[in-house]
C-alpha cells in the first residue's frame, strides 16, 4: 500500500522527525526519478540531480504542502517542485534544444504501441528496440507512479490481474480498475507525446 502523507505525518517531518523523512525520500525517490528521466532528455545525472534537489526543497518548503487538500498524496505537490528544478538545470545546461529533437527523432512505427498494450505483454523483440523502450519509458514516466507499476506488472511481467490485485494487497475487481484507468492515461499520453512525432497519424 502507498504511505499516506498526511498532517499527522506533515507535523511529525516538520518537528525533525528521521522516521518521516526516510519514509518521504524513500516513497519519494523512484517514482521522482521516473518522472524526471526524459523531461531531462534521458541524462542520468541531470535526473539524479533534479530528484536531490526536488527533496531537499521538499523538505524546506513542507509547510506549504496542504494534505488535507491534496487526499494526503504528496506526489502531485513534489511533480510541481521537481519541474521547476527542470526547468533550472536545462536552462543551465541550454538542452532544452536537443530534448526537442530526442521527441522528433521518434520512429512513426511508434504510434501502433498502444494496440499492442491491449492484446499481449512487450515481447523481447519489441523491448530490444532502443527507440521503443525509450517511448514506453517516456510515455510512462508521465503516469502518476501506481498507474506505471500496474501497467508493467501486467505487461512487462506479465503478471495476471489476480497476481496483481495480491501484491496491491487489494480485490481483483480494484485491480481491473486499477488497470482501466491506468490504460487510458496511457492512451491519452501516448497520443499527447505522438504530436511531436513527423506527420499525423492516429491509432
Amino acid at each position: 500500500m502507498q504511505p499516506i502523507f498526511d498532517a499527522a505525518w506533515r507535523r511529525q517531518a516538520l518537528a525533525g522527525g528521521q522516521s518521516a523523512v526516510r519514509c518521504l525520500a524513500e516513497a519519494a525517490i523512484k517514482p521522482l526519478y521516473r518522472f524526471c528521466l526524459y523531461r531531462v532528455g534521458g541524462n542520468h545525472h541531470l535526473c539524479e540531480e533534479v530528484v536531490q534537489e526536488t527533496l531537499l526543497g521538499a523538505i524546506r518548503r513542507l509547510r506549504r504542502y496542504e494534505p488535507a487538500r491534496c487526499g494526503g498524496d504528496i506526489f502531485p505537490w513534489l511533480t510541481g517542485l521537481a519541474r521547476n528544478e527542470i526547468r533550472r538545470v536545462l536552462a543551465r545546461e541550454r538542452s532544452a534544444v536537443e530534448l526537442e529533437g530526442f521527441w522528433k527523432a521518434m520512429d512513426r512505427q511508434l504510434l501502433s504501441l498502444y494496440a499492442m498494450l491491449e492484446s499481449e505483454p512487450f515481447g523481447e523483440d519489441v523491448l530490444v528496440r532502443r527507440e521503443t523502450r525509450e517511448m514506453v519509458n517516456a510515455t510512462m514516466a508521465q503516469l502518476p507512479p501506481h498507474y506505471g507499476q500496474a501497467l508493467e506488472a501486467k505487461y512487462v511481467l506479465g503478471q495476471s490481474v489476480r497476481e496483481i490485485a495480491a501484491s496491491l494487497d487489494t480485490s481483483t475487481k480494484a485491480a481491473e480498475s486499477l488497470l482501466t484507468r491506468a490504460r487510458a492515461a496511457f492512451r491519452a499520453t501516448f497520443l499527447t507525446l505522438a504530436k511531436n512525432l513527423p506527420g499525423e497519424a492516429a491509432l
